[in-house]
C-alpha cells in the first residue's frame, strides 16, 4: 500500500470522491464501491463504512443486518421500498436489536417516509436515543421520535408528532437549526403549549415550520438573530387557542427574517402576529387561507405595506372570499409594492377584479416582475388582448404569466405590425369559453406578439380549451422554420 493512503485526510478525500460519483445509478455504484473498499483492508474499513452508512433511507437497510430478516428483505427482485415482507413477522429480540443497531452510530442522515416497520422495534425503549451522531432526520410519524433525538441533530422534519409522547422527548431541542413539525395527531391546546415551550429552548433556529405558537414563543423567536424563515400551519378542523392578547409581550424586530408564511383557516391568528411584529428584511410572504373577508384582506395588505420596499415575492391563496359583491379587490392594494418579482394571487371561489386599465396600472407599478399569476373562478373576463399587450410593455422582464383573458372579443388585428415581448416564455391563459373561439386568429396574435411562447397552458391543467390554438401555433412555427431555412440556403 502506498504510504499516502496511511494519511487519514488523504484517505477520507479519496473515499469522499468515490461517494460523489456522478453517473446513472450513482447511489448503487458508490455504495458498491464503498462496500468493496471496506472489505479491502483494516485501514479502509472504518472510513469506508462511515460513508456507506452516513445517509440511510428507511429502516430496511438496518433491519437487513438482522440474520433472521436478511433473506426476507433481499429476496430476488424485491423493490427497495417494498416492506410487505414484514407482515406477520415477530418483533426483534434483544439480541436482534443489537444486530439492528450495529451501524446506527455511523448514520448522519435518516429518511423514514413512510414506514410500517417500526412495530418490529418494540423491544427498544422509545425514549432511548440510538442514533448518537444523527444530524438530519425526516420522519413521517412521531411515536418513535425519541429514538432519533440526538444531541447532534440539526435538521429535523416530522410530519406528525404523537400527542402521547413524554414531554421530555416531544420535539428536538436546543441544537436544532432547521425544524419542521407538521402537526400533532390531536392538536390540543396542551400540545400546542408544549410545542411552544420546546421551541423556546431552541437557540440556533434558522428555519421553523410548525403549528401555531403562543406569544411567549414568538417573543423568543424575535430575539433569535439566526432565524431567517418561519412558516405557520394551522391544522384543519382544530381552532388555534385564543391566547389572551394581554399576554402579548413587546416583540423585538425580527431583524433577519426574509420569508414568512401562514397556512390558516381564518385570519385572526395571522393578523395578530402581523399587527404586533416588525420584519424589516422581509422579502417573501405567503398566505394560504380558507376564508378571508374584504375587511380582513384590507387589514392584511395594510400591514404588508410596511415592507413595500423589501417585499419581492407575494403569494395569496384564498379558498373562500366573503365579499358581498362577489369580487376580490386585492390588486389596487398591491400597487405600492414596486419591488415585486413574483406575485401569485388565487381566489378560486370568486372573481378577482381586473380589467384593461387596472392591469396597465399594475404592470406599470411592477417593472421588475418576473412571474405573475392571477387566477380566479374564470367567469368574468375583462382583460382583452389589446389591454394585455399594452400592459406587457411595462414589464419587460416578465417571463411567466397567468391571467383570465377575453377570447371572444378580439380587439387587435393579427396582421398589424406587432410590438413584440421577447422575455415572456410561459403563458397560461384562463378562458370562460370551451374551446377557444377564433383559434386561428388567437394563435396568430400570440405567434407574432410573443415569439418566445411556443404553447399556451403548456404545463397547466386546463390546456384543453387551448388545444386548437396550440395546433395552429405548431403550424405557424413550422412554416416560419421552413421560410428561415429557405432564406438561409439562398
Amino acid at each position: 500500500m502506498h504510504r499516502a493512503l496511511l494519511v487519514s485526510d488523504v484517505l477520507l478525500d479519496i473515499f469522499a470522491h468515490v461517494n460523489q460519483i456522478s453517473s446513472p445509478g450513482k447511489n448503487l455504484l458508490s455504495q458498491k464501491s464503498l462496500a468493496s473498499l471496506a472489505a479491502t483492508c483494516k485501514a479502509f474499513h472504518e472510513p469506508a463504512m462511515d460513508l456507506l452508512w452516513a445517509e440511510v433511507n428507511g429502516l430496511q437497510p438496518l433491519l437487513g443486518c438482522v440474520t433472521r430478516l436478511h433473506p426476507l428483505i433481499y429476496r430476488h427482485n424485491r423493490a427497495p421500498w417494498d416492506d410487505t415482507w414484514a407482515e406477520g413477522i415477530e418483533p426483534l429480540s434483544v439480541d436482534e436489536a443489537r444486530q439492528f443497531l450495529r451501524h446506527s452510530a455511523r448514520i448522519r442522515s435518516f429518511n423514514v417516509l413512510p414506514n410500517r416497520l417500526f412495530p418490529l422495534l418494540s423491544v427498544i425503549p422509545v425514549e432511548a436515543c440510538v442514533f448518537p451522531r444523527l444530524q438530519s432526520l425526516r420522519l413521517c410519524t412521531g411515536p418513535y421520535l425519541g429514538l432519533f433525538l440526538s444531541h447532534t441533530l440539526r435538521h429535523c422534519s416530522v410530519f406528525t408528532v404523537n400527542a402521547d409522547l413524554p414531554r421530555s422527548i416531544a420535539i428536538p431541542g436546543a441544537t436544532s437549526e432547521n425544524l419542521s413539525i407538521g402537526t400533532f395527531d390531536k392538536s390540543t391546546a396542551a400540545q400546542l403549549s408544549l410545542l411552544s415551550d420546546r421551541v423556546r429552548l431552541c437557540k440556533q433556529l434558522v428555519t421553523l415550520y410548525c403549528p401555531p405558537l403562543d406569544w411567549a414563543a414568538w417573543k423568543h423567536l424575535s430575539d433569535l438573530p439566526t432565524l431567517v424563515e418561519v412558516g405557520v400551519r394551522e391544522v384543519r378542523g382544530h381552532v388555534t387557542p385564543p391566547w389572551p392578547l394581554e399576554h402579548i409581550v413587546n416583540f423585538s424586530p425580527f431583524l433577519n427574517i426574509t420569508a414568512l408564511s401562514f397556512t390558516v383557516d381564518s385570519a385572526a391568528y395571522m393578523s395578530t402576529i402581523m399587527q404586533h411584529s416588525q420584519f424589516p428584511s422581509l422579502k417573501t410572504f405567503r398566505i394560504n387561507i380558507e376564508v378571508l373577508s374584504s375587511i380582513e384582506a384590507e387589514g392584511l395588505f395594510r400591514a404588508l405595506t410596511h415592507y413595500k420596499q423589501t417585499l419581492e415575492q407575494l403569494t395569496v391563496i384564498v379558498s373562500e372570499d366573503h365579499d358581498p359583491q362577489g369580487y376580490f379587490t386585492a390588486i389596487p392594494h398591491l400597487l405600492c409594492f414596486t419591488q415585486l418579482r413574483f406575485l401569485q394571487l388565487d381566489c378560486l371561489d370568486s372573481c378577482i377584479y381586473l380589467d384593461n386599465d387596472l392591469i396597465l396600472k399594475a404592470m406599470s407599478a411592477w417593472p421588475h416582475m418576473r412571474d405573475l399569476m392571477i387566477e380566479d373562478s374564470g367567469d368574468r373576463p375583462s382583460v382583452t388582448f389589446r389591454g394585455l399587450f399594452t400592459a406587457l410593455r411595462q414589464c419587460p422582464r416578465l417571463e411567466s404569466l397567468r391571467v383570465l383573458i377575453d377570447t371572444v372579443n378580439i380587439d387587435i388585428d393579427p396582421h398589424v405590425e406587432p410590438i413584440q415581448h421577447t422575455s415572456l416564455q410561459i403563458l397560461d391563459l384562463e378562458t370562460a369559453e370551451f374551446p377557444v373561439p377564433n383559434a386561428e386568429a388567437v394563435a396568430r396574435i400570440i405567434f407574432t406578439w410573443l415569439p418566445c411562447v411556443d404553447q399556451v397552458n403548456k404545463v397547466a391543467d386546463d390546456w384543453e380549451p387551448w388545444e386548437d390554438v396550440n395546433m395552429h401555433l405548431i403550424s405557424l412555427r413550422a412554416a416560419a422554420r421552413r421560410v428561415t431555412g429557405v432564406a438561409f440556403n439562398a
